[in-house]
């Protein structure tokens, strides 16, 4: 790919993580790909700060957030949100332990961005990506909630990684079953 050192893993559809969706890759859709992006957001969580000069709020402990069939699980949450006309959540940030969730997938990293605008979702440091009993590891991943694509890196080199490599555990279906 673009450089030896990393290695990008491009998969349609929040990875379908079968072998034969490996194999078509290019044309496998993921539970996320017609996301309601737009449908309300729903937080709870132990403590609410609002900081409402800086538009903005910071949720903290066993923070629960819920859009559509999308849940978000984290320690700490930054909502961004513009006051005029009213309160429009722009981006969500959070950090420690970041679980996101659908019907199908779940995926867990050290820090995540849900950018409502652009509608993305990137999770940052030691991501893990499950669907079914297969796994891809990486250091960040940014899904695409437009497209259903999502993007693997393997990060820089470094102490205590893997050499920025991509690693991936698939179940292969057993014939006849």
């Amino acid at each position: 790919m673009s450089k030896m050192n990393k290695v990008s893993l491009i998969l349609s559809g929040l990875i379908g993580l079968s072998a034969a969706s490996l194999a078509v890759a290019q044309g496998a859709t993921s539970a996320l790909k017609g996301h309601n992006a737009d449908a309300p957001i729903d937080v709870t969580a132990d403590r609410i700060e609002a900081q409402d000069r800086a538009d903005r709020a910071i949720f903290s402990g066993n923070v629960k957030v819920r859009q559509a069939e999308l849940t978000l699980d984290t320690a700490r949450l930054t909502v961004a949100y513009s006051s005029s006309g009213g309160v429009q959540i722009r981006r969500l940030d959070a950090s420690g332990g970041v679980v996101v969730r659908s019907p199908s997938e779940n995926a867990r990293g050290n820090f995540g961005v849900y950018d409502l605008d652009r509608k993305l979702i990137t999770l940052i440091g030691a991501v893990q990506l499950n669907r079914g009993g297969s796994q891809i590891n990486g250091q960040r991943m940014t899904i695409d909630l437009n497209s259903g694509r999502a993007v693997v890196d393997g990060g820089q080199a470094g102490i205590g990684q893997s050499g920025g490599r991509v690693t991936g555990h698939f179940l292969v279906p057993k014939k006849g079953q």
